[in-house]
């Protein structure tokens, strides 16, 4: 799994006009299923988000988490992080997980987070969304489940 994952004051998310996800301050994380994913991934990427330290402290230091800062997390699926764009002028996405893989991944991975007791709020999986956001920093990390954090 891959996730791209950004400090946020606040962030949305609409489908068809309707908003359908909706934060405060938090984490904004845009989150990719490639094939062989399995739970495990979910959570130890859920376990790292909910964890990693980049909130201010009260020196302005990044020393908190989001469940430090009692923040949202906004989780919006997006297979096109599985991209690969090495070769030719088009993304291949033959790693990207089969879409009933990865929306079960993905409905893992909220509910693993959902579990904090944090604002949750999440996009609708294979929909096309127009996500708004203002980036608080900006802080933004791109984590992957693979490799070691």
């Amino acid at each position: 799994m891959r996730a791209v994952v950004q400090r946020v004051s606040r962030a949305s998310v609409t489908v068809d006009g309707e908003v359908v996800g909706r934060i405060g301050a938090g984490w904004l994380v845009l989150l990719g299923v490639a094939k062989g994913d399995g739970p495990e991934d979910a959570a130890r990427l859920a376990e790292k988000i909910l964890n990693l330290r980049a909130f201010e402290d009260e020196d302005g230091k990044m020393n908190r988490s989001v469940q430090d800062v009692r923040g949202g997390v906004l989780v919006v699926s997006q297979f096109t992080l599985m991209a690969d764009c090495r070769a030719g002028r088009r993304p291949g996405f033959s790693e990207a997980a089969e879409p009933e893989t990865a929306e079960a991944l993905y409905r893992e991975f909220v509910r693993l987070v959902d579990a904090s007791g944090l604002e949750i709020a999440t996009g609708v999986f294979r929909a096309d969304m127009a996500v708004a956001l203002v980036n608080d920093g900006p802080v933004t990390f791109l984590l992957d489940s693979r490799r070691q954090f």
